[in-house]
C-alpha cells in the first residue's frame, strides 16, 4: 500500500521542482524508501499483534447493519474515529519531540526538510507504531464495524501520503480545521509547530498552531520559483538544476 500510493503521488501530484530546493537532499528519494523498507518488518510486527489482539475477540470490533440507525452509526464512528485518533496522535508526536525522545526515535523522520511523498512512512519501527496506536486503541473503546475499520485502515495511509506531497491547496472554508501538506511541510522545517495529523484543532489549543508559510506565498515551492535564472533555469545548491531534473527524478 506504501509503495503504491506513494508512487502514484510522486508521479501525479509531487511538483519535482521541490528537488531544486537547498536542503532537499541527495538521492532522498532512494534514501526515503530504502529506510522505510528496513523500518516496515519492525513496525508490521508490532502492529500484527494489535490486529491479532482485535480480530481474536478482545475489541468492539464488529460486522453487520441491518438498520438505517445501523448506518448513521458507520458515519459517527467515522467522525468520532479521526477526533479521537487525531486528539492522541498530536500528544504522541508532541512527546516524540522531547529532546530526551527526539534524537533516540523521531529525529530519522526530520531528517527530509522538504519531504517527497515516500517520506510519509519513513520512521523509526518504533515511531512509526507508536503513532499508530491511536488506531488501534479505539476499537477496544469504541464500537466499529470491520469493513469501516479497513477503509478506515486505508484511508489513514494515504492521508498520510498525502501531506508529504507537497500539494499546499485546501478549499479556503476549510483551511482554518485541515491539517494538510502545507501545515506539516512547516512540522518538517520548523519542527515545533503544527503536530496535528487530520486536524489543526489540537495545535491551536496546546499552542503549537503556526500558520502555513505556504499559505503566505514562502512555502518551499516558492523558494525554489524565486532562484530562477533571467534565462529560465534554476541553479540549487544541491546541485540540482531545471535542466536535470527530469532525468535524475527517473533515475532516483
Amino acid at each position: 500500500l506504501y509503495l503504491i500510493t506513494a508512487s502514484l503521488s510522486y508521479m501525479f501530484i509531487f511538483d519535482k521542482r521541490h528537488m531544486l530546493h537547498p536542503q532537499y537532499l541527495k538521492n532522498q528519494v532512494r534514501l526515503e524508501i530504502q529506510y522505510t523498507l528496513k523500518s516496515i518488518p519492525g513496525m508490521s510486527l508490532l502492529t500484527s499483534i494489535a490486529f491479532l489482539l482485535e480480530v481474536r475477540g478482545y475489541s468492539k470490533l464488529y460486522s453487520g447493519v441491518d438498520s438505517w440507525a445501523g448506518y448513521l452509526g458507520l458515519v459517527v464512528s467515522a467522525v468520532t474515529f479521526l477526533m479521537f485518533t487525531d486528539c492522541l496522535i498530536y500528544w504522541i508526536h508532541r512527546c516524540l519531540h522531547h529532546p530526551m525522545i527526539y534524537k533516540r526515535i523521531h529525529k530519522p523522520h526530520h531528517k527530509w526538510k522538504v519531504p517527497t511523498p515516500f517520506a510519509s512512512h519513513a520512521f523509526h519501527p518504533l515511531d512509526g507504531f507508536l503513532q499508530s496506536t491511536p488506531y488501534h486503541i479505539y476499537p477496544f473503546i469504541f464500537p466499529l464495524h470491520k469493513v469501516l475499520y479497513l477503509l478506515l485502515f486505508v484511508f489513514v495511509n494515504v492521508w498520510t501520503v498525502s501531506i508529504h506531497d507537497g500539494d499546499y491547496r485546501v478549499p479556503a472554508l476549510l483551511r482554518p480545521f485541515i491539517n494538510g501538506s502545507a501545515h506539516h511541510t512547516d512540522h518538517h522545517l520548523f519542527y515545533n509547530y503544527n503536530y496535528g495529523q487530520f486536524f489543526t484543532l489540537w495545535d491551536r489549543i496546546g499552542g503549537s498552531f503556526r500558520h502555513p508559510s505556504a499559505f503566505e506565498g514562502k512555502s518551499p515551492l516558492d523558494l525554489v520559483k524565486s532562484m530562477t535564472c533571467p534565462n529560465g533555469n534554476i541553479h540549487s545548491s544541491n546541485g540540482f538544476s531545471s535542466r536535470n531534473i527530469a532525468n535524475h527524478s527517473h533515475m532516483e
